[in-house]
C-alpha cells in the first residue's frame, strides 16, 4: 500500500473520530434549555405610509393620523428591530375564555401587542400596575392587547391559585400566563421585573421599557403603533390624551433587603450567605440600611423563618417600607418606629405587606417582633 493511501485513509479516520465526538457533545451538553420561537410576520406587504404622532387630542379618524405620519417599512422594520418571541412552556393562563391557552403569533397582525413581565410581590409591578389597568381599559378596543407573563422570584409565587388570587385583587383584566419555568423570560434575554415590550402590527420588538417611569412615553408609542395597525384596517380611531399619574413618586433611599441567605448581602450580624438554624443578638446601636435579626432564625435561600418568637430591626430612609412575607396561620407583628408603638400588621397569605407609611421621606429605626412560624423574604422601600 503506497504511502499516499495510507496518509489518505488516515485522514478519513480522523474526520469520522472527530464527527462522531462532536455529536456526542452535541447532545449530552445542549446550549439551548427551551427553543426559543421567534414570531413571523403574517403578510409581508410592505407598507409606506406614515414616524410621530401628535397625542394631545384625540385621532377623528384612521385616514386624517395616517395621512400625517410614516410608518417603517417591511424591509425596514427588517433591519432595526427583532422579531417577538412566543411564549414558551407556558403554564397556567388566566383571564383568557376558559382560561384556555393563547399566542402571540395569532394576535400578529390583529392586535399591538405588550408584554409584561411581572411577578406579584415586586412593589415596583404593582406600582405600574395602576397604568396597564387603564392603558388596557382605555385601548382595548382600538387593537391593544396585553399579556401579563408571569415569572416568579420567590417559590410561592409559582402557586397557580395565588397568582389567580393576586391577578384578581390587583384588578387585572387582560390575560395572565405562568413562566414558572423562566422559558419566555430566558427566551426575551429578560432581567428585569417589570419590563414592558411593545410588539408592531408585523411582529417585531419596537420598543420596551425596564421598571418604572415614563409612563407618558410608553403610552404615546401605544397610540402611535395603533395608529399603524388602524391604517392597515382602514378603520378605527386612537384615543387621545395621556393617563393621568396615577402612583406617586417614589422616594426610596435604601436598597432592596433579603432575609435569605443566597442575597442577604445587607445582613449586619451574624454570617452572610450561610443557610441553617442560627441565633441572633441584636447590637446597642445599627447602621443605616443594614438588617440586624435578634433571636432564633432557620435562614433558607429565600427567607429566613422565626424559630421562637424573635426580632427584626432596621434603620431606614425612606417614605414606605414594604414586607414579603408569608405565615401559616395569622400572625401579628408588632411595630415601632423610633421607639413609638406604631399599628400592627397581620401577616397570613403569601403576599407583600406595607408596615409603614409616612408623610414624608425620613430616616427612621424600625423594628418589630415576628411569632414562631412567620417567613420574612425581602424589605423593599418606597
Amino acid at each position: 500500500m503506497s504511502y499516499s493511501r495510507i496518509f489518505s485513509l488516515g485522514i478519513v479516520l480522523v474526520l469520522i473520530v472527530g464527527a462522531i465526538y462532536y455529536l456526542n457533545q452535541s447532545s449530552s451538553h445542549p446550549t439551548v434549555v427551551a427553543p426559543v420561537v421567534e414570531i413571523t410576520t403574517p403578510s409581508e406587504v410592505a407598507t409606506s405610509t406614515p414616524a410621530t404622532l401628535e397625542v394631545g387630542s384625540a385621532v377623528s379618524s384612521t385616514q386624517s393620523a395616517v395621512a400625517s405620519q410614516h410608518f417603517l417599512s417591511l424591509a425596514e422594520k427588517k433591519a432595526q428591530y427583532g422579531r417577538a418571541k412566543e411564549l414558551s412552556q407556558p403554564g397556567a393562563f388566566i383571564n383568557t375564555p376558559g382560561d384556555a391557552p393563547i399566542t402571540i403569533q395569532s394576535l400578529v397582525g390583529k392586535k399591538v401587542i405588550l408584554v409584561d413581565f411581572w411577578t406579584y410581590s415586586c412593589i415596583n409591578c404593582q406600582r405600574t400596575q395602576p397604568y396597564l389597568n387603564a392603558w388596557y381599559s382605555k385601548y382595548k378596543d382600538q387593537g391593544l392587547e396585553i399579556i401579563g407573563v408571569h415569572s416568579p422570584e420567590f417559590d410561592f409565587e409559582r402557586d397557580a391559585n395565588n397568582v389567580r388570587l393576586a391577578t384578581k385583587a390587583a384588578g387585572i383584566e387582560y390575560p395572565v400566563v405562568q413562566d414558572n419555568d423562566f422559558a419566555t423570560w430566558q427566551a426575551y434575554a429578560n432581567r428585569f421585573w417589570p419590563h414592558k415590550y411593545l410588539i408592531d402590527v408585523d411582529g417585531f420588538i419596537v420598543y420596551d421599557h425596564i421598571g418604572e417611569g415614563s409612563y407618558d412615553e410608553t403610552e404615546k408609542e401605544i397610540q402611535k403603533l395603533l395608529t399603524e395597525l388602524h391604517s392597515r384596517t382602514g378603520v378605527g380611531a386612537v384615543a387621545g390624551g395621556l393617563v393621568t399619574p396615577i402612583t406617586p413618586v417614589v422616594q426610596a433611599g435604601s436598597p432592596e433587603t433579603y432575609f435569605g441567605s443566597n442575597r442577604n448581602e445587607y445582613l449586619g450580624n451574624g454570617n452572610k450567605g450561610t443557610a441553617g438554624t442560627q441565633t441572633f443578638t441584636l447590637p446597642s446601636s445599627f447602621t443605616l440600611n443594614t438588617l440586624y435579626l435578634g433571636g432564633t432564625w432557620n435562614l433558607t435561600s429565600e427567607y429566613a423563618e422565626a424559630k421562637k418568637e424573635s426580632r427584626v430591626h432596621y434603620r431606614f430612609k425612606s417614605k414606605n417600607v414594604y414586607l414579603v412575607a408569608s405565615s401559616p396561620s395569622q400572625a401579628v407583628l408588632s411595630i415601632t418606629l423610633d421607639g413609638v408603638k406604631q399599628n400592627s400588621v397581620t401577616v397570613s397569605t403569601d403576599r407583600l405587606y406595607t408596615l409603614i407609611s409616612l408623610p414624608v421621606a425620613g430616616e427612621h429605626e424600625l423594628e418589630f417582633t415576628v411569632p414562631i412560624g412567620v417567613k420574612l423574604y425581602a424589605f423593599t422601600f418606597g
